[in-house]
Formats: structure tokens, C-alpha cells, sequence
């Protein structure tokens, strides 16, 4: 029987509560992670998000108070913001498009139709409704990249406990036209200091969350 590799790192992996702050990930490992969720699957292909990628400690230990006191934030050795697009404008959808039919050297407007149904759709929404779907977009990634995190044996807390508007603030993203809508700190475990780290992983059965149809 063929079992995947990421069973046994999703196994390992937990969200870590301490990190050893002593020790910084290369470059190369966490641009691997960033490629994962860049590579991530979104609804027709809009990848209406972007990630901020945070080394600076001094930035760092500022966004503490932001995602209320939690020291992972300033520990970690890389902290990755997803933030979802605020709307769907018509420029956002036509350059979507605009980079598809370049790559796939597609005519000029091929896609035009299903181009204008989207703008149709979006337009129909509120712009609270169209921050949610890009939300859910962005949230592909994070899994993903989550997922790479504990492939690497990167460790990783994923974290939704943060002031967004104050997190937008800081790191200028209304400005862009984005939300932040959560955030992964990457680094190594404090293997002494992290309480979570020697607890058993829990999960509910298979049976209970599955259901079959056949």
C-alpha cells in the first residue's frame, strides 16, 4: 500500500508555541514554502491574494502587541502575512487574464467571455462578500503551505489571533487594496520551553468526521 510522505510529516508537525530564536532558516527552505502556496489552486485561477514575508526582527517584535502577545511572532525566524485582496476590481480580473493569455500564448481577448462573466459575478457581491471569496483563496495557500512547512521539518504556527486592521496598518496593505487575513511563523522549535511539543497529536477518528457514499 502506497502511503504519502506528508501523512508521516503532518504527523510530526504541531502548532509550535516556543521558538528557538537562536536559529534562522535559509533562504532556500522557506522560498520553498512560498512556492507552495504560489503554486496553490484557486477559483479560476484568480490568486487573489499576495504574502508578505517578514525577516526583520525590529518589524517583527513591533506586531507582537498586534497579534496579541504572542511570542512566536518575535521568535520565529520567518513570519509569513497571507493577505487577501479587499475587491475584485475589473483591472484585478482583466490583469488575471491578461498574464494567462500571454503564458499560454492565447490570442488577445480569447478569454474574454468568460472574462466578463467573472467581472458580472463579482460585480453582483458586496465588497464584504468578495473579501471573504478571495479570503477562502488565500486559505488554499496557507494549507498548503503548511503542508511544504512539515515536508522540510520547518516548524510552524499557524495564527489567526491578530488586530487585522491594526496588522493592515502597520504593514500598509489598505493601501494595496488588501486585508491580511492570517499569518505563519516558521523557525525551529524550542525543544525545552514549548509545552505543546512533547503532547500527543489529537485529532477525532476517521469515522467520526467521514462519511461514505457509495
Amino acid at each position: 500500500m502506497l502511503k504519502m510522505e506528508l501523512l508521516n510529516s503532518l504527523q510530526w508537525r504541531y502548532a509550535t508555541k516556543r521558538y528557538n530564536s537562536e536559529v534562522k532558516l535559509s533562504d532556500e527552505v522557506v522560498m520553498q514554502i512560498v512556492e507552495t502556496a504560489r503554486m496553490a489552486p484557486t477559483s479560476s485561477g484568480l490568486q487573489p491574494f499576495e504574502m508578505i514575508l517578514i525577516k526583520n526582527q525590529e518589524l517583527k517584535e513591533k506586531l507582537v502587541p498586534v497579534a496579541m502577545n504572542q511570542v512566536q511572532v518575535k521568535e520565529c525566524s520567518h513570519l509569513l502575512v497571507f493577505a487577501a485582496w479587499d475587491t475584485y476590481t475589473e483591472a484585478r480580473i482583466d490583469s488575471v487574464f491578461d498574464n494567462m493569455e500571454t503564458i499560454r500564448e492565447m490570442a488577445k481577448g480569447e478569454m474574454n467571455d468568460y472574462k466578463n462573466s467573472l467581472k458580472t459575478h463579482f460585480g453582483s457581491l458586496t465588497e464584504e462578500q468578495q473579501f471573504q471569496h478571495a479570503a477562502r483563496q488565500a486559505y488554499i495557500a496557507f494549507g498548503l503551505a503548511i503542508g511544504a512547512a512539515a515536508e522540510l521539518k520547518v516548524d510552524a504556527s499557524p495564527m489567526e489571533g491578530f488586530h487585522n486592521d491594526q496588522m493592515d496598518e502597520v504593514l500598509g496593505l489598505t493601501a494595496k487594496g488588501l486585508k491580511s487575513v492570517t499569518i505563519l511563523a516558521l523557525g525551529e522549535r524550542d525543544h525545552e520551553n514549548d509545552w505543546l511539543a512533547p503532547m500527543k497529536k489529537v485529532r477525532f477518528s476517521l469515522e467520526s468526521i467521514l462519511t461514505v457514499i457509495e
